[in-house]
């Protein structure tokens, strides 16, 4: 497939050029998107989005996940539309209003069962993150523990206690427990005996009491992480941290930010595996395009005295509109199933691209939320865990998973872009190319996205040069 060319005119191009100076010069060094994809949008409906230098592309990182029903779509701008013209007013802190409660009601509508029955719910600061912050600090408050279970690979937002949470962070009260990648399995098995032994370690040292292990307050878990190389849980393991913290009176807290709402084929995704959670962290699509975030957790815990958690901007009415609209369009149209046929038949053609490249280490996912991860196929893996009985180690003699290639992502990145085509980096050493386009994206849409990709992957894969250091190690 040709590379797009710009239908600019001078004029677009040195606003465009002169917008992306000013924000280098003005904008934090913390910035990151606008690092690796350089346009300045200024038009966007569905999958599609226009920058101000006439190039169209599409997006396949929606908002990372927000955007569930893509840009702009008609039923969220009649909701806000609808707002905007009563006269309601647009901030009212913890207020009742009658946006407020069919947002909510329409949000209990949609929850598991087994949760919906007693569900209660926190109206939060705006933010993924300040949802999790809440969570935790209802179970701890709950519980009277301060020790958190939370897993390998994990991301549940920036501020403090949600970085305390996701991987890498060095809070003594957090106690990581290995989650059962296939492709990387941490007891180098992969598969059902990988899950299980996962589960064996958590059940040890929760029973251990020389183990060190703080008193748990809860359990913090993805259904699918995400900015982690989006890695599913396994069902029958998701089934059993249930059933562990469950046994041990634990709460069990699911982070559904990014998987809620249709994402991954089923409207949570817990519901992958028929677990109901004791909490649930919701931000990104529920809020239909806007700034929103919820914590729903099962009335026993609601032990909060008045204003034990609030926050200024929880009342914003235009993102209950949106998000109640949103919710309601995709429980209506069935778009969790339309994302779990698409998602399966996406993840099969890229499967079977996956056998023509040696550096596609492994394509995974759930629903409308695909990762590939690429790797370095001339470098040996180092002496691992990873090593001759891990499932990889079947595919034409190699001994298990080869080093991350960040490079090479980073490359079909840009080659994507350059191509139309808007992707996320994500997991071990932003190797994993990821895809979460818009649940409402059509067939056509879907193979116009598989053949920019192939024919970007086809261009980095020729010209990439990996390097001694690429990867850092498997």
């Amino acid at each position: 497939m040709a590379v797009t060319e710009p239908a600019t005119t001078p004029h677009s191009a040195v606003a465009h050029d002169g917008i992306l100076r000013r924000q280098s010069a003005r904008e934090s060094a913390a910035r990151t998107y606008a690092r690796s994809l350089p346009i300045v949008p200024v038009r966007a409906r569905g999958l599609t989005i226009e920058g101000a230098d006439g190039r169209r592309y599409l997006d396949c990182l929606s908002g990372a996940g927000t955007l569930a029903l893509g840009h702009n779509h008609p039923v969220v701008l009649e909701a806000i539309r609808k707002v905007l013209d009563s006269g309601a007013p647009l901030h009212v802190l913890d207020l009742a209003t009658p946006v407020k409660d069919a947002f909510t009601t329409e949000l209990f509508s949609t929850l598991p069962a087994g949760l919906a029955g007693r569900a209660r719910v926190q109206f939060c600061g705006p933010a993924g993150t300040d949802a999790v912050e809440a969570a935790l600090k209802l179970v701890r408050t709950a519980t009277g523990r301060s020790g958190l279970l939370a897993f390998t690979g994990a991301y549940h937002g920036m501020t403090a206690g949600a970085l305390d949470a996701s991987g890498g962070a060095q809070d003594v009260r957090v106690t990581r427990l290995p989650f059962p990648q296939e492709y990387r399995c941490p007891f180098g098995t992969g598969g059902d005996r990988g899950a299980e032994l996962a589960a064996r370690w958590t059940e040890s040292l929760l029973d251990d009491p020389k183990a060190g292990t703080p008193a748990p307050a809860g359990m913090i878990v993805e259904p699918v992480q995400g900015e982690g190389g989006v890695h599913p849980a396994p069902a029958e393991w998701l089934r059993r941290m249930r059933a562990i913290t469950a046994a041990r009176g634990i709460p069990l807290v699911a982070d559904e930010v990014q998987t809620g709402v249709g994402r991954t084929g089923t409207f949570w995704g817990v519901e992958h595996s028929g677990v109901a959670p004791d909490v649930m962290v919701m931000s990104k699509a529920i809020g239909g395009s806007l700034p929103l975030a919820v914590v729903v957790y099962r009335d026993d815990l609601d032990v909060w005295q008045p204003g034990a958690h609030a926050g200024t901007f929880r009342g914003n009415q235009l993102a209950m509109a949106a998000g109640a609209a949103t919710m309601a369009y995709v429980r209506e149209h069935r778009l969790a199933d339309r994302a779990a046929v698409l998602g399966a038949r996406m993840l099969g053609r890229l499967q079977g691209l996956a056998t023509g490249y040696a550096c596609i280490g492994d394509v995974r996912g759930r629903g409308l939320m695909i990762g590939i991860e690429l790797v370095d196929p001339h470098r040996d893996p180092a002496p691992s865990a990873e090593g001759r009985d891990h499932p990889a180690a079947d595919r034409e003699g190699a001994p298990g998973p080869a080093p991350a290639d960040p490079g090479l992502a980073a490359a079909v990145q840009q080659e994507c872009l350059r191509r139309g085509l808007i992707v996320e980096l994500g997991g071990r050493h932003s190797s994993v190319v990821r895809l979460l386009p818009p649940l409402t994206m059509t067939d056509e849409q879907a193979e116009a996205v598989l053949d920019r990709l192939s024919d970007a992957l086809d261009a980095a894969a020729r010209t990439h040069r990996p390097t001694a250091t690429t990867g850092g190690g498997p």
